[in-house]
């Protein structure tokens, strides 16, 4: 299972790396995929944002420091990449629930999160509607909003453009200029040649634009293409937790270099239906 051992030397990296500033678009190359797909997929698996995770095994390893040595806290601190002894109280506290001064007292209790290893677990009780496409690149048009480099960040940044275009207008503007399949309103998660990630809310679309759009041309891919309805955003972010753990890793594909999208074809977000567009290729045996 290459793509669960790519995982896990990714993971071996952060081990090695604790004390030094990591490299996110190097950890990815290890899982041979985009940082924002890494992350994503880091997140859904293990529960807890990429970011998280690292702040949580670096105060793990800062409390066995503080407890078994005589350094100063202000060198623990810069050890894990802290510069701000007041940024390195917080986030101490943050995990353990007591100062880094506090932590050296004698049968003081602290916590521990021991490094995560992935492995494979077979579920499939509930089935999946999904089917592979081939498409060409196809042109879209809408709005954008940089996303940020930690992907748990975007949580904010994304809902609130929803609500806002939605509250603006800007959907009916957008649904009007669609031309072109997939049709539905599209969230797109894209990125230019250096790695500069946007999310778009948009349309498919050969309509000419003014300056109130941006266009972005989707490339030519194989796309694994899942459908499913609910209550949003609940229903949507648990088909796409199901198709990281427990499809992609056993399906003979993986992530390729292209953007997610979300189809939406539905606007009742009681009872939404929609799609979720994978980029995938071939696994290489």
């Amino acid at each position: 299972m290459e793509w669960i051992e790519r995982l896990n030397s990714a993971i071996s990296y952060i081990e090695e790396h604790l004390e030094d500033e990591i490299d996110y678009e190097y950890i990815a190359k290890i899982a041979c995929c985009s940082t924002f797909h890494f992350q994503r997929m880091f997140s859904y698996i293990a529960n807890v944002p990429l970011a998280e995770y690292i702040r949580r095994r670096r105060m793990t390893m800062a409390a066995v420091d503080l407890q078994n040595s005589n350094e100063k806290v202000i060198d623990i601190a810069l050890k894990y990449g802290y510069n701000s002894p007041t940024a390195f109280n917080r986030a101490f506290q943050n995990i353990h629930g007591i100062t880094p001064s506090q932590a050296r007292t004698k049968g003081v209790l602290i916590k521990a999160f021991p490094p995560i290893s992935f492995r494979i677990t077979i579920k499939g009780d509930v089935e999946m509607n999904y089917r592979i496409e081939q498409k060409d690149s196809f042109r879209i048009i809408g709005v954008a909003e940089s996303l940020h480099k930690e992907i748990e960040k975007n949580f904010e940044i994304v809902p609130q453009m929803w609500q806002r275009v939605a509250e603006d207008g800007t959907v009916g503007k957008l649904v009007s200029m669609m031309s072109s399949e997939p049709m539905g309103v599209l969230g797109v998660s894209a990125c230019n040649e250096e790695e500069n990630w946007k999310y778009y809310i948009a349309v498919a679309s050969d309509k000419f634009i003014d300056k109130e759009f941006e266009e972005f041309i989707v490339p030519a891919s194989t796309w694994a293409i899942f459908y499913g309805e609910g209550t949003m955003p609940h229903s949507i972010q648990e088909l796409e937790k199901r198709i990281i753990t427990e499809w992609l890793p056993t399906s003979g594909y993986e992530y390729a270099n292209a953007p997610d999208i979300e189809v939406y074809l539905s606007a009742d977000p009681q009872d939404a239906k929609f799609e979720v567009w994978i980029p995938v290729i071939k696994k290489h045996n």
